[in-house]
């Protein structure tokens, strides 16, 4: 994961990176590989000044290859940073507005979400979630479901699983929370009795970096994720990364298009 979330520097603005085989999903390559791409190079470019924000869109399948991330200052103000980051494989793949920013204050720190109580992670079985049965790049993860499973045709649309790399590397910073983050499959597939194709085409996400500190590194993440409103062929679900002593770790929410 050090290696697939890192694009080396090609000159002002500009990183190259080569995107893995292996890694689809669907048409397209895993959504997670390109968000996370795009925070490491954000921080990258703007050092000193942590990820608050990144809202992206990913508008088409990126393939492996050679890849282009060129990237933008919209404003520097004293604390803050607004960037823009595109992804190219000669035509644009994906877009992102990075927010970065400073610590302002720490008098008004809270939380008003209820942590989950998944129990302990090694005791929860890995679900054999592989292709076909599932998008390629799943062999590269585990998956260990608490509640609501994939085709359950539970009536719930909701997720509720331990996720993490199998090959995860060193590194534990916002682009391996970003990648993470999109792991899991749609909430809305919990209420399905046969796969159906669906495509992530927009991606919010807000990280917590501070709460990494001292944690396992080679513990998973509590992904707890509930679908908000669905219409037209469009869902809209919210995803939340809990550490396994109970710390929130990211807020994602995502925009799915049902293919069919």
């Amino acid at each position: 994961m050090d290696e697939l979330l890192t694009a080396r520097p090609a000159g002002p603005g500009e990183f190259l990176t080569t995107l893995p085989d292996g890694w689809h999903q669907g048409r397209g390559l895993f959504g997670g590989l390109l968000t996370g791409l795009m925070t490491r190079t954000l921080e990258t470019f703007v050092p000193g000044r942590p990820l608050r924000s990144l809202t992206a869109e990913l508008f088409a399948p990126a393939q492996p290859g050679p890849a282009t991330l060129r990237v933008q200052v919209l404003r520097e103000g004293n604390a803050v940073t607004t960037v823009s980051v595109a992804l190219l494989q000669g035509d644009m793949v994906a877009h992102g507005v990075g927010v970065l920013g400073q610590t302002r204050v720490t008098d008004r720190e809270r939380m008003e979400l209820t942590p989950p109580t998944p129990g302990d992670w090694s005791q929860s079985e890995v679900l054999p979630i592989e292709p076909p049965l599932a998008p390629e790049f799943s062999q590269h993860w585990e998956f260990r479901p608490v509640r609501y499973l994939p085709l359950g045709d539970e009536g719930v649309s909701a997720a509720e699983v331990w996720v993490r790399p199998k090959s995860r590397g060193a590194r534990r910073d916002t682009a391996y929370l970003a990648c993470c983050a999109d792991a899991c499959w749609p909430t809305l597939l919990a209420t399905e009795a046969q796969p159906r194709p669906m495509a992530t085409i927009a991606f919010t996400f807000q990280p917590f970096l501070h709460s990494l500190e001292g944690l396992d590194p080679e513990a998973p993440y509590f992904h707890r994720a509930r679908l908000v409103a669905a219409t037209d062929g469009y869902v809209v679900e919210f995803r939340e990364l809990w550490s396994h002593t109970g710390r929130l770790l990211a807020l994602n929410q995502q925009t799915f298009v049902i293919i069919r």
